[in-house]
C-alpha cells in the first residue's frame, strides 16, 4: 500500500484518500515497532476527524504491546510537556495544525520530545507503514491522563507572576485548542482577557486557524483597537505558534519578536546562546550581541532548529515563522511561553509593544517572507546567484542563499513543505532601499 502523506516535518494529508483511519491505524503501529516503545502519549485536536484517527493510532499502538498515555484534547506542545513530563518513549499528536478543513495529519516525537522528521525516522516509518507486515504483541493498553495542571503550572513557570500588570490582551484561538490552555491560565494572571472564537470547534465557524493569512489577521486587529487592548494575541489551530499584535492592532512580523524574545531570555540567563535561521539576521545578532549572548545559526526549520539547540545547549531559538523554542521546554517549540514573556516585558519596562519594537523596525526594515511560485526552484537559485553572488560581502548556502551587502541583505531557499521559493529581505535602515531591492529581486521571480 503507497501512502502519500508523510511530509518533511510531520504527516498530512486530505481525507480521506490520502489520511483515513486506516492508514493512522497503520502509522501507529509503525511508529511502535519504529521506536521499540513501552509508552506512547497520543493527543488529538478538535477537527472532526481527530477523535477517530486517534482512535486508530491508539489501536495501532495498543495491538502492538504500547501503554498508550492518552491525554486527550490539547495543542501540540502538550504532546512534548507530556512526552517528557510522563518519561514516555514517544508521542503522537493527531493535528493538521491550519491546513484547510478537509485535511489532517500526526506530528511524531520519540523521547524527551525529540522530533521524528524525515530523516531521523519518518521515513523508516512510512517502509513499516505500507509493508502487509504488523507488530504484534500482548499487553496493550490504553490509560486516560490528565496532565493539564501540571503544564498551566508550568506555563506559569516562565515569568514571575507577581511583576506582571493587569494588562487588558485580545486572545484569539482561531477555534483552534489555544482556548484550552487560555482558560487554564486566566485565573492565575492578573491580566483582563477579551476572548474571541475561543471554543474549539473542528467546523471552522470563522475560517481555518492560520494568522498568517492577511484577512485572519483583521478580527484580531479591530478588537485590539475596540477594547484598547495592551496586546493582540493569535493562535493557529494547534498553537505551537502565536503571532502578536501592537496596541494598535498592527500586526508584528515573528522576526521581530524573536529579538524581543531573546534579550528576554538573556536578561534571565546571562551569555547564554541563542539560536536563529538564516533567512533575516542583522536585527537578531544585534540584540544578543549587546545582550551579552552568543548568536548560533540554524538551517531553517524545526527539526534543524532543535538538534542545534541541544548540540549548544542553546537557550532559547526563534524562527521568523512564529516557531519558538525554549531550553527548559525540552527544547521544543511554543505558543503559550513567548506571549507570556512578552507581556512580562512590556509589564516591567512600562514600554508599549510597539515602543518595544518600533525602534528595531526602522533599524532593521525587512519585507517579510514573499512567497512564489515557480517552474524551476533550482533552476531560479542559481540565476539569482549567477546576478548577485559577484558584488556580495558574504554567500552563505546552509539554508538557499544568504547573499550579504553592506546595506542590504537577502535570503533565497526552497520551501521544505510547498512547491515555493521563499524570499526575505532587510536593510541596514533603509526602507527606499527596501522597497528598491524587493521590486528588482521579484521581477526575476517572476519573469
Amino acid at each position: 500500500m503507497k501512502i502519500d502523506c508523510f511530509k518533511a516535518y510531520d504527516i498530512r494529508g486530505q481525507i480521506p484518500n490520502q489520511l483515513n483511519a486506516d492508514i493512522c491505524y497503520r502509522i501507529g503501529n509503525a511508529t511502535a515497532a519504529f521506536l521499540g516503545a513501552k509508552t506512547v502519549v497520543v493527543g488529538r485536536d478538535m477537527r472532526l476527524t481527530s477523535a477517530e484517527f486517534a482512535d486508530a493510532v491508539i489501536q495501532g499502538l495498543t495491538d502492538a504491546g504500547i501503554e498508550v498515555l492518552d491525554i486527550g484534547l490539547c495543542g501540540t506542545e502538550m504532546v512534548y510537556f507530556a512526552t517528557s513530563h510522563l518519561n514516555a518513549d514517544g508521542g503522537i499528536m493527531v493535528t493538521a495544525s491550519h491546513n484547510p478543513a478537509d485535511y489532517n495529519g500526526l506530528k511524531l516525537v520519540r523521547e524527551d520530545a525529540r522530533p521524528i522528521s524525515a530523516d531521523t525516522g519518518l521515513a523508516d516509518i512510512r517502509k513499516l507503514a505500507e509493508s502487509d507486515e504488523r507488530a504484534t504483541a500482548g499487553g496493550g493498553k490504553r490509560t486516560e491522563v490528565d496532565i493539564f495542571d501540571d503544564y498551566i503550572e508550568h506555563m506559569l513557570g516562565y515569568v514571575e507572576v507577581e511583576n506582571l500588570s493587569p494588562l487588558k490582551l485580545v486572545v484569539n484561538a482561531g477555534n483552534g485548542c489555544a482556548g484550552i490552555a487560555i482558560d487554564g491560565l486566566e485565573s492565575y494572571l492578573p491580566f483582563g482577557l477579551v476572548k474571541i472564537h475561543n471554543e474549539p470547534d473542528g467546523t471552522f465557524p470563522n475560517g481555518i486557524p492560520n494568522p498568517m493569512l492577511e484577512e485572519n489577521q483583521a478580527a484580531t486587529a479591530r478588537a485590539v483597537v475596540e477594547h484598547d487592548a495592551n496586546m493582540g494575541i493569535a493562535w493557529d489551530g494547534d498553537f505551537d505558534r502565536c503571532f502578536l499584535f501592537d496596541e494598535n492592532g498592527t500586526f508584528i512580523e515573528g522576526y521581530y519578536i524573536v529579538g524581543l524574545l531573546a534579550e528576554s531570555i538573556l536578561k534571565k540567563n546571562p551569555g547564554g546562546k541563542i539560536i536563529h535561521d538564516p533567512r533575516m539576521t542583522w536585527n537578531t545578532l544585534d540584540i544578543v550581541e549587546a545582550a551579552g549572548g552568543e548568536a548560533v545559526q540554524s538551517k531553517s526549520g524545526h527539526s534543524f532548529i532543535k538538534e542545534k539547540m541541544r548540540e549548544v545547549d542553546g537557550i532559547y531559538g526563534g524562527e521568523m515563522s512564529a516557531h519558538h523554542y525554549f531550553r527548559d521546554f525540552s527544547y521544543a517549540d511554543s505558543g503559550m511561553i513567548p506571549w507570556l514573556l512578552v507581556a512580562e516585558l512590556i509589564s516591567t519596562s512600562g514600554k508599549s509593544l510597539s515602543e518595544l519594537v518600533g525602534e528595531r523596525m526602522v533599524m532593521y526594515p525587512a519585507s517579510g517572507e514573499i512567497n512564489r511560485q515557480v517552474e524551476d526552484a533550482g533552476a531560479t537559485l542559481q540565476t539569482l546567484y549567477e546576478t548577485y553572488a559577484e558584488d556580495a560581502l558574504d554567500v552563505d548556502d546552509a539554508d538557499g542563499y544568504s547573499f550579504e551587502f553592506a546595506e542590504w541583505r537577502f535570503n533565497i531557499r526552497m520551501s521544505n513543505t510547498e512547491p515555493v521559493v521563499r524570499l526575505n529581505i532587510e536593510t541596514r535602515g533603509n526602507a527606499e532601499l527596501l522597497a528598491e531591492k524587493t521590486k528588482e529581486i521579484l521581477a526575476i521571480l517572476d519573469r
